[in-house]
């Protein structure tokens, strides 16, 4: 095979400018010090859990009392232990869904915890067992509240900031405040002060992302667990507010379905063709969220339709592996505990997602490439079963193709991958027995700087 090696950035760069004012424009677009730190951690897990567990609903209707929450044991310490077993860094727990029913010990509200049967402050139970694992900790805490009288008046903002304050003063540090932008069809019109609650998170938790509704970290367009081939994190900052428009947002339950549909339409967010278009451009990497059951709530009607080890294994590769994070939702049963199922399921994708990166052959840090490729000789022959790539963030994302050959044993080269961003990270299935390898940069945003690159075995 001809490599093409003289096709590269510093020759044709893809025909497009390798540095101009334009391209300067984009490579000045960069993530803050905490959507860096995020970047390391890029898979963790969404809890749901609360009275639509008690119920049995997807969403609440409002009418509930807190002796409707009949559930009598609750074991968050199962939770962390089983969601740590598959890999995850953290726990986003939701403390309050669109039914208004709170799992702490709020002041805002005798809708809470407290005031049911079970009567101890779940939140606090959650964040403890996540220190104790070692495991992040995250609040979801829904704009939309059916049971609140003071919704859809300006009281509710004062009302919402309180609970986000006392979620962000009381539970240690959290890594990430998780807003939901869904909003029932029947729910009164009613324009939440965005602003006000991104300065409450700024203020009391710097470190933390926000998320969906929010600048830092945003929707991947879908509940399927799919992210696009070429998933871009500078992108026009309108993005940015796309999720608190109410009609771009979930409007029933049912709208999870309809949700997962990918429209081509949607697919490219940050080409230069894109960018060009737009003078306003921020640092917007994508989530991908998913729930490892139908559902996000348990149901024992939903029992069968667990996602396997290798499903979710797929859906990391393709979010984690392609320049994204991925929110796995793992929701407690009425039982108060993971199901065995689930747990099986969490500990044999914990077992895949290590095995990546158990057995290192090459590790390499590369820094500023100079040339436009770089060429790596393995000590022995060996069967390569991934690579993965990192691009140094800090300094934007700027490759925008490249391809990667490996050097097989009777001295031919095989194009193994050929792609677009690599971004934070780009994990490669390789699987095919090699000697060395090549990675060819062919266009690039300015002079590509590549944090890393590792070959495992």
């Amino acid at each position: 095979m001809k490599l093409k090696l003289d096709e590269n950035f510093t020759t044709k760069n893809g025909g497009v400018p390798l540095n101009d004012s334009e391209v300067e424009r984009y490579i000045a677009v960069r993530p803050t010090a905490a959507q860096v730190k995020h970047s390391k951690k890029p898979f963790y897990c969404f809890v749901h859990f609360g009275m639509n567990t008690a119920t049995g609903r997807e969403w609440g209707n409002g009418i509930e009392t807190p002796d409707d929450f009949t559930i009598t044991k609750v074991n968050p310490s199962q939770w962390a232990k089983a969601i740590k077993a598959s890999g995850a860094t953290g726990i986003i727990l939701t403390c309050k869904h669109h039914d208004g029913f709170c799992l702490w010990n709020t002041g805002t509200t005798d809708f809470n915890v407290m005031r049911s049967p079970y009567g101890i402050d779940i939140v606090a139970m959650t964040a403890k067992a996540c220190r104790e694992e070692g495991l992040d900790f995250g609040v979801y805490l829904s704009p939309w509240d059916m049971h609140e009288k003071t919704y859809a008046t300006p009281v509710y903002n004062d009302f919402f900031c309180r609970q986000l304050t006392e979620l962000l003063t009381n539970y240690g540090e959290i890594f990430e405040v998780w807003f939901d932008g869904a909003k029932g069809a029947e729910a009164k019109a009613f324009e939440y002060d965005w602003e006000r609650y991104y300065r409450i998170v700024r203020t009391l938790q710097p470190d933390a992302n926000i998320s969906i509704c929010g600048p830092d970290i945003r929707w991947v367009g879908n509940e399927a667990g799919a992210a696009r081939k070429d998933e871009y994190s500078v992108v026009p900052r309108w993005l940015t507010v796309a999720e608190t428009i109410e009609k771009h947002s979930q409007q029933t339950a049912s709208d999870a379905e309809r949700l997962q549909k990918i429209k081509s339409s949607d697919e490219d967010l940050g080409s230069r063709k894109v960018l060009e278009k737009n003078s306003d451009l921020t640092w917007y990497p994508a989530e991908v969220d998913v729930s490892i059951r139908k559902g996000w709530f348990y149901s024992p009607d939903t029992d069968s339709t667990v996602k396997s080890p290798k499903k979710l294994f797929e859906m990391y590769l393709n979010s984690v592996g392609n320049n994204a994070y991925f929110l796995l939702n793992v929701p407690p049963n009425n039982k108060g505990v993971i199901g065995r199922k689930e747990v099986r399921t969490l500990k044999k994708l914990g077992e895949k997602i290590n095995g990546i990166y158990e057995n290192p052959l090459l590790v390499k840090k590369l820094g500023a490439l100079n040339d436009g490729y770089v060429e790596f000789k393995f000590a022995t022959q060996s069967r390569v079963k991934y690579c993965v790539i990192s691009e140094d963030i800090t300094l934007s994302q700027r490759v925008e193709a490249f391809d990667l050959f490996v050097l097989k044993p009777g001295g031919k080269y095989k194009r193994v991958f050929k792609g677009s961003i690599i971004g934070s990270r780009k994990i490669i299935k390789v699987d095919t027995d090699c000697v060395g390898a090549v990675l060819v940069i062919r266009q690039s945003r300015s002079t590509p700087h590549i944090e890393q690159i590792a070959f495992y075995v």
